[in-house]
């Protein structure tokens, strides 16, 4: 497809989404589920894989997009030189089935449109049979069944249904979308006007329950919206993204599926929900998190399903070309097997942040923290695969050490402040252990920095979550020395690399572009050490890079300068909203992260001793 990644936008249900394109074209939609196989994948092919485009027959000489305020409803104007025509495109909170609608409204003149629906089920691969029926037509492949309904006529062409009218000022023609099992009986057509009034209500409604009224309250409030658009209602679990294979670098082979649920993601989207003023979506996601990790520790995994799945088995859809030619695509995640020791400590910082924020208690949440710090008592010592999911050899990566740090820290509060059972002495001792060994192996005395695992000279930008969690404050002249050496090798043109790709560490060919989320990390970072100025500066520069809708991709490529890798990405979100609060909260995510261990939990002769430094407290 010709269209660049940031000329797409977001419509979703809370179960499923699809990229709507400023060509009025749907190209990605997966149904009914975020993680279901896609029926539009033009995305990651061609129209001949599958897409629904409503569009002027002329040449379209202007667009102009937004979404309704507070909402996720999206209005795409294309100016032609006979008029100007709207695009309304939505999906209804799911009540019943799955449903994608469209309007098209002439606002101005008499635009000539065409329709050309291309149904393809199971990623572009499958043709259904189509039949026709008195307000549309009906297609339907082994399990699956669409029915669209339509105002116009609409025939069959070269395996596509098609269709032609004019929009005229004041005129609007409705569409809708529907998916059902095969074996359960059609959908009803439902007035698609109405559902526009209560979608709209529905998503302001919600919208207003922002408490954020900071500076930049449409850049948050837009990113609360599309995080609400990736969680799955029925569960609370939050995708990392609604799409999959979308390169990290175009034309390369980092294309991952990203239709999944990362435990890492936990205690940032924690303080995003509750940031926001969303005290019921971060208790679903708690909910989500403690029922996805249910059995022995050493069976946890670093992702999961939307329902808690475990199987991600990872395939290659060779059909598919790619986007831009990015092969393979993927469906799946190996990663979901690795080791990554970070997981540990995230998750039970997490169900501490959740302890700490008065969310209700749960009687398992203690439970899983105490049996998964009890496996971490050995496991510590083990190396992994590391936050970035590596698929070169495993090593002793120091922000691995330090998550398994964090865990034995909040466990140690747990027991001292809330009074639950556990042997804090234990994992007090631990704690200082697992300290020690990290500011000998995982610091640099020559280099003057943290580096990426033990013994090595090279920078990574997960050391920047050492301040964000407490290990050390921000300003111990360590952590200045590691955000300096990682701005020296990493940063590229503004913004952070999540390591050196060349470093051969990954078993990867080199090349990606830079991480959104380490960009924000190091906003953050400036933010603790009191370089406000530099840190807003930052900040304003992540913002610029949004799309004309808000949105944000995983990274940006400097050298083309265009948004790459899974779109929308929530970790990117969640950090454009953790960033504004920490720059305009009086004790933002940040800052009350850190508190989370105070510090007498760390022993005294622990604290801010850099390489030749005086104690920072």
């Amino acid at each position: 497809m010709s269209l660049r990644i940031e000329d797409y936008a977001l419509i979703g249900d809370c179960q499923t989404a699809a990229l709507v394109g400023n060509d009025g074209s749907i190209d990605w939609l997966c149904l009914p589920r975020f993680d279901s196989a896609a029926c539009f994948a033009g995305l990651l092919g061609t129209p001949e894989h599958g897409r629904w485009q409503i569009a002027p027959v002329e040449e379209v000489i202007r667009v102009k997009r937004r979404y309704r305020p507070k909402t996720l409803i999206l209005e795409t104007e294309l100016e032609t030189a006979s008029g100007i025509v709207r695009l309304i495109d939505f999906m209804p909170p799911r009540t019943k089935d799955p449903d994608l609608m469209r309007i098209v409204e002439g606002v101005s003149g008499r635009v000539l449109m065409r329709l050309e629906l291309v149904i393809r089920f199971d990623y572009g691969s499958i043709i259904p049979w189509v039949r026709h029926l008195p307000r549309g037509i009906r297609a339907v492949a082994g399990p699956d069944t669409l029915v669209c309904f339509s105002d116009v006529p609409l025939h069959g062409e070269n395996l596509k249904t098609v269709a032609e009218f004019v929009a005229a000022e004041g005129q609007r023609t409705r569409f809708s979308l529907v998916w059902s099992t095969t074996f359960s009986p059609d959908p009803q057509e439902t007035d698609v006007e109405k559902e526009l009034q209560e979608t709209e209500a529905w998503w302001t409604g919600w919208s207003d329950l922002c408490r954020y009224h900071g500076e930049w309250r449409e850049a948050v409030q837009r990113s609360l919206i599309t995080l609400k658009a990736l969680t799955y209602a029925p569960t609370g679990g939050v995708v990392a993204a609604v799409t999959t294979s979308l390169p990290e670098h175009l034309g390369g082979v980092r294309n991952w599926d990203y239709r999944y649920c990362w435990l890492r993601d936990a205690t940032f989207t924690l303080y995003a929900l509750m940031g926001g003023g969303y005290i019921e979506e971060a208790k679903a996601w708690r909910e989500w998190l403690i029922n996805a990790v249910a059995g022995t520790p050493h069976q946890i995994q670093i992702m999961y399903g939307i329902g808690g799945e475990r199987r991600l088995t990872e395939q290659q859809l060779d059909w598919l070309p790619g986007y831009e030619n990015s092969r393979p695509v993927r469906i799946g995640n190996a990663a979901y097997s690795q080791h990554q020791l970070d997981v540990y400590g995230e998750v039970v910082d997490a169900l501490h942040v959740g302890r700490r924020a008065g969310l209700s208690l749960d009687e398992n949440a203690w439970r899983v923290e105490r049996e998964l710090v009890r496996f971490l008592e050995l496991d510590w010592r083990k190396p992994d695969e590391g936050i970035w999911e590596i698929r070169g050899p495993r090593q002793h990566f120091t922000h691995s050490k330090v998550m398994a740090w964090v865990a034995l820290d909040r466990a140690v509060d747990a027991v001292e402040t809330f009074g639950l059972p556990g042997d804090a002495r234990k994992w007090s001792k631990l704690r200082e252990e697992i300290f020690h060994e990290v500011c000998e192996r995982g610091f640099n005395r020559r280099l003057n920095s943290f580096v990426q695992h033990y013994d090595s000279n090279e920078p990574d930008a997960s050391l920047l979550m050492l301040s964000l969690v407490g290990f050390l404050p921000a300003t111990d002249p360590r952590m200045i020395g590691t955000v300096e050496y990682i701005q020296q090798r990493l940063v590229r043109d503004g913004f952070v690399d999540r390591y050196r790709s060349e470093s051969d560490v990954d078993g990867l060919p080199p090349g990606e572009g830079a991480f959104l989320l380490c960009t924000f990390w190091l906003a953050d970072n400036l933010a603790l050490q009191g370089r406000i100025p530099e840190a807003r500066e930052l900040f304003q520069r992540l913002l610029s890079l949004r799309n004309d809708v808000g949105l944000l991709s995983e990274e940006y490529d400097v050298h083309s300068q265009r948004l790459v890798g899974n779109f929308p990405q929530a970790f990117s979100h969640i950090g454009l909203i953790n960033t504004a609060l920490n720059l305009s909260e009086k004790v933002g995510p940040a800052e009350d992260r850190v508190h989370a261990t105070s510090s007498e939990t760390v022993p005294e002769d622990l604290l801010g001793f850099g390489p030749s430094s005086e104690p920072q407290r």
